[in-house]
């Protein structure tokens, strides 16, 4: 079986909360393909539904209809326990506030990951430094976030998300907290992470991050309104 090329393949996806009158289509009809090594930005107003496209993407919310597939493997039907295998072993995430736990180090809120995946023991804190190396935080292993700037709490994120070496990266609002000097920083870091490979889909408010970015798909009314360079078929 020839693998196939594409990270993402999302056919009809939809996205119904409630029931009736009061019922809201946050996803209306999303198709969607991502070939491996692309790097993509999705924007939108408030509400346009790039956030529950994200959350749908991450297997952290399941479509009301529609079939996803993630590296090869349909999770459209998953239920919560496949679906957090999938997460922890397929996708990384970046989040706008970090969500790096205060009192544990740099390298322990790395490893946190592996510590529910496949990685034996004795590779967890190698492949946690290594992480970190990466972004660029190699002498701040044992720094808690309170010892960190805005900027390195993020590296640390970033790191996180990387140490599965997942098959795609998913940003939301990565910049969000950051003033504009470390903004460019984080989006140098993840300019480089690209050209080497990874796949990464970012949501943003910010057209200037938005730029960055290899392809853009903007969003209005949970309907795909623009897509720069739709990955073929």
């Amino acid at each position: 079986m020839v693998e196939s090329p594409h990270v993402v393949r999302a056919a009809n996806l939809e996205r119904v909360y409630g029931q009736g009158d009061v019922a809201v289509h946050a996803l209306q009809g999303v198709d969607l393909l991502v070939e491996s090594g692309e790097y993509i930005a999705i924007m939108g107003p408030s509400g346009c539904g790039k956030s529950t496209l994200l959350n749908v993407l991450g297997c952290l919310d399941r479509p009301t209809c529609g079939t996803y597939e993630l590296d090869g493997r349909d999770v459209s039907r998953l239920d919560p326990d496949e679906r957090a295998t999938v997460r922890n072993e397929t996708l990384g995430f970046v989040f706008q506030d970090f969500h790096l736990l205060a009192r544990t180090t740099a390298v322990e809120n790395v490893e946190l990951p592996l510590i529910y995946g496949p990685v034996a023991p004795d590779q967890q804190r190698r492949r946690a430094l290594a992480a970190l190396a990466r972004v660029g935080l190699a002498g701040r292993e044992a720094h808690t976030p309170r010892e960190l700037s805005g900027g390195q709490q993020q590296r640390v994120a970033i790191a996180r998300a990387l140490v599965t070496e997942p098959a795609l990266l998913l940003a939301d609002e990565p910049t969000g907290n950051l003033d504009s000097e470390t903004s460019s920083e984080i989006l140098a870091l993840l300019d480089e992470l690209h050209q080497k490979g990874l796949t990464i889909l970012l949501v943003t408010h910010d057209a200037e991050v938005g730029a960055r970015a290899q392809r853009l798909i903007r969003m209005r009314d949970g309907r795909v309104v623009e897509d720069t360079g739709a990955a073929p078929a």
